[in-house]
């Protein structure tokens, strides 16, 4: 065997305990201590894959960049902090004033690395802490619609959902912004529920504060949570539930309207050339990320399982015989909103319908016991065991292969290693140019990056701004750079 696999093998093993035991808690109806192995379970799971000591390509070394710099300037977001070089405002992978995303996920992790220092670690730690809250606002939910047993089980399934834990750990596209996002609807649609119940006017408050860190964490996707509010209190229009729903509306608006008015005001070109490129996601195939209109049921299949459309379609056949069902109707709508709207946006991303994640879970949950409550009516009498089989194994393989237990991951790759090394070996105001990882190499110093080889006329301007100038040698670089006096010279590794 391979020694090097050996910690993530301990991991797996040592969650496989904590999920046996909260399976025989829960069997004893000690729901408190269930959730707590679960909760524990998905934390570590999450800690594992955030261990890696380097930020990662698409989007993470980006909100880490601009998190670092919001340290010194919180309320302007910059990628280039020191453009010392003319920039295209379009392009927010080279431009100055980035508003390329919402302020709440980047403020935190700023936060964060204020605090902690600027590494990796300190990066993911909001990502972390809130990932796991997650899962207890999922179990939550449960308990309050349907029962402590859907609850937990809905739970157990958030905690080990492949795509969570990545957008977690800063390894796929959109990251932290998405699981901010993700986290901050669902606490809104927790409180909304409680709201229900406790007929408080104070719970559509806090609802709508989250509904509108939620929007300040990605945008208006989050508004989902409207019709989920009125899909519970509905008895018809009258003024009490006008009045609500104006009071929901006008907390989300104080929370969100400022902001936008600041970047407005204070950053107009490029607040309103973000703007377009927003709305751009709906009627083009952004940066490449195009697919068939079919694109996000299939990532439904290859997230939540293979059987998971056979609850949809339950779902859907025992809401269409009891029209009058809120909970059928809340569940419905929280997952098929989303993966319709998105199937007609033609930028398709798997994050994009993570938001619905925690109804999915909730659906499978209440679909596993609807088996085993009605097992002797089905025929052939094997067949239910082998779907509450697969509810549970074909999640759990697909969280396995996300967490590559069974292959080996480098946690600190050369590269890295190699832009750490540059830490305080060059003047403090250095402009290096020809790296193929400029915006990494600002993350982890204090130089100013490019990913191109530099002309005559930049290094000139550089100079003129009494900036040192580096060059890493290699990848096509003119032969002039070599014989140029003043010029550093850089080994890339």
């Amino acid at each position: 065997m391979d020694m090097r696999l050996v910690p993530g093998l301990a991991v797996l093993v040592l969650v496989a305990v904590l999920y046996v035991l909260a399976f025989r808690k829960a069997k004893r109806s000690r729901t408190a201590a269930a959730l707590g192995f679960i909760l524990l379970s998905g934390l570590i799971l999450r800690a594992y894959l955030s261990s890696d000591r380097y930020v990662h390509d698409w989007d993470e070394r980006y909100h880490a960049l601009v998190a670092k710099n919001l340290i010194r300037h919180p309320l302007k977001p910059t990628l280039y902090d020191q453009p010392v070089l003319p920039f295209d405002a379009r392009n927010w992978g080279g431009n100055h004033v980035w508003l390329h995303k919402q302020p709440v996920p980047l403020w935190t992790m700023a936060a964060s690395l204020a605090v902690f220092g600027i590494n990796e670690i300190a990066l993911r730690l909001p990502s972390l802490l809130l990932s796991t809250l997650a899962i207890g606002l999922t179990f939550l939910i449960g308990r309050h619609l349907f029962s402590h047993k859907i609850g937990l089980l809905a739970a157990f399934l958030h905690s080990i959902h492949g795509m969570v834990i990545e957008l977690t750990a800063g390894r796929v596209a959109t990251d932290h912004i998405d699981l901010f996002f993700l986290v901050f609807i669902e606490l809104a649609v927790f409180i909304a529920v409680v709201s229900w119940k406790r007929k408080s006017v104070a719970w559509d408050i806090l609802s709508g504060v989250a509904v509108g860190l939620a929007i300040l964490s990605k945008w208006l996707p989050a508004l989902i949570v409207v019709p989920l509010w009125l899909i519970l209190r509905w008895k018809g229009w009258n003024w009490k539930i006008l009045g609500r729903l104006a009071l929901l509306l006008f907390t989300i608006a104080l929370v969100v309207v400022p902001w936008q008015v600041y970047i407005s005001a204070r950053f107009p070109r490029e607040a309103s050339l973000e703007q377009v490129f927003n709305y751009r996601h709906i009627t083009e195939a952004l940066d490449g990320h195009s697919g068939r209109l079919t694109y996000h049921f299939e990532v439904m299949r290859r997230s939540y399982g293979e059987l998971i459309f056979l609850p949809v379609l339950w779902l859907l056949l025992m809401f269409f015989r009891n029209l009058r069902s809120r909970r059928r109707l809340f569940l419905l709508v929280w997952i098929l909103v989303p993966f319709l709207f998105f199937s007609f946006v033609k930028t398709k991303m798997q994050a994009y319908t993570v938001f619905a994640a925690p109804a999915l879970f909730l659906l499978t949950a209440e679909f596993f016991y609807y088996i085993k409550r009605t097992a002797k009516k089905w025929r052939p009498r094997w067949l239910p065991a082998v779907c509450l089989l697969l509810l549970i194994a074909l999640p759990v393989r697909y969280s396995v292969d996300r967490l590559m237990f069974f292959r080996y991951r480098p946690l600190t790759p050369a590269w890295v290693t190699g832009i750490k090394g540059l830490k305080n070996k060059l003047p403090a105001k250095t402009v290096i140019f020809n790296h193929a990882r400029p915006i990494e190499v600002m993350f982890y110093t204090d130089y100013v990056a490019y990913q191109r080889p530099p002309s005559r006329e930049e290094v000139a301007l550089v100079r003129q701004k009494g900036y040192a100038v580096a060059v890493v040698d290699g990848r096509g670089l003119d032969p002039f750079w070599r014989k140029e006096k003043g010029i550093i010279l850089l080994e890339y590794r």
